[in-house]
């Protein structure tokens, strides 16, 4: 029986208290927060033992086998460090850390101490993920990946999280080196670093502060955001972030040499992109009629996952977790490679240093593209 704590009692440790308690052969034992009403409140609604505001008296009388953590990212690097060094196993929320010399630390503590560590990109293990990852492995798409595009929206309102960070200019999100964009690019990020092969991609950033958030007298987030990446004689990608956009996408394609695939994360749909093109008036018709049957195929999928009980929105994040607690219990590699989270933080690095010193040189009012490129 694993045990373990989570830490960090806001909205987002509820996810992962729900999906922890679907896993067989584990058991929180205990939560924290410094706010001792959050912990308490989240310790009553759930199957917990005990609840502290306090991590170190935590780690020394609930002793975990595995700790979530859960806060804000800019405290991750410290409260993770104190549970490796107290012996725990480590699940981090997204973004992993503030940058990529606190991953690398952490990441060398954890090799150290014979700890696993993880980081919480969950929507790459959803039901259509797996799915895509199968195919792409299998060869599907030939040589490659040659391109691939990650589109990651954020619908921003007056209302909630986002009504609490335009509204409040001490807010915790604006205190990290990409502030908002910080808080939430990293699952879009994550699915190009998976498939990257260099450690050291180009990387190209564009962000500016919408005409939106700039009439409601918010001149410093910066919610629209455009990045090339690409490697040398290698693959290319396109990400984007946008609060404007609409539909609002969690979208990712990826093509090869031969084939592509397209993910629908909101939709839960995979769709095959055939690369030979068919002869004539061929191509008007039968294409249309093989994609109208890849969605009944989705439709279908997804019935049959719901009628088994598993189509939770965050199935991803139990199938994660679940995968990383195996990985500690039958001492077998963690479900996202190290190299992924340390790459994925990397790409952000570039990114935000770019922004920021467009910002610093021009203003936010005028950008101007400031080439990069990512050396270890």
């Amino acid at each position: 029986m694993l045990k373990v704590a989570i830490v960090g009692c806001g909205k987002i440790a509820d996810s992962h208290a729900m999906q922890i308690t679907r896993i067989k052969g584990c058991e929180i034992v205990a939560v924290c927060d410094r706010e001792p009403l959050m912990a308490r409140q989240l310790c009553e609604r759930f199957p917990v033992k005990s609840y502290f505001s306090n991590l170190t008296q935590l780690l020394d009388e609930a002793r975990p086998d595995v700790v979530h953590v859960t806060t804000p990212p800019e405290s991750h690097f410290g409260i993770a460090k104190m549970c490796l060094e107290h012996g725990c196993h480590v699940y981090a929320e997204k973004p992993f850390t503030i940058n990529e010399e606190e991953a690398r630390r952490l990441i060398a503590l954890a090799t150290e101490r014979k700890r696993k560590i993880t980081v919480g990109h969950d929507d790459q293990f959803s039901h259509v993920a797996r799915r895509m990852r199968t195919l792409v492995q299998s060869g599907f798409l030939g040589d490659g990946p040659v391109h691939m595009e990650s589109y990651y929206c954020y619908e921003l309102g007056r209302t909630g999280y986002a009504g609490a960070l335009l509204g409040d200019r001490r807010h915790w999100v604006r205190r990290l080196p990409g502030q908002l964009l910080h808080n939430i690019i990293s699952h879009g990020i994550a699915r190009i670093a998976e498939f990257l092969t260099s450690d050291s991609p180009r990387v190209i950033a564009y962000g500016f502060v919408s005409p939106l958030l700039k009439s409601m007298g918010e001149d410093e987030i910066i919610d629209e955001l455009r990045v090339i990446i690409h490697e040398e004689e290698g693959a290319t990608a396109y990400f984007t972030f946008s609060s404007q956009m609409r539909p609002s996408l969690h979208k990712f394609r990826i093509y090869g040499s031969k084939n592509g695939l397209e993910l629908d994360q909101d939709k839960e749909t995979l769709v095959k992109l055939r690369g030979p093109s068919y002869p004539s008036y061929a191509e008007k018709f039968i294409p249309p009629m093989t994609m109208a049957e890849q969605y009944l195929g989705n439709l279908m999928t997804n019935v049959r996952t719901f009628l088994a009980r598993d189509f939770q929105m965050k199935a991803g994040m139990k199938y994660l977790i679940e995968s990383f607690y195996h990985s500690i219990l039958e001492d077998t590699p963690e479900p996202i490679p190290h190299r992924e989270i340390i790459l994925t933080a990397r790409i952000m690095d570039a990114i935000f240093a770019q922004l920021n010193e467009k910002r610093s040189q021009v203003g936010a009012q005028d950008c101007v593209p400031v080439h990069f490129g990512l050396t270890r």
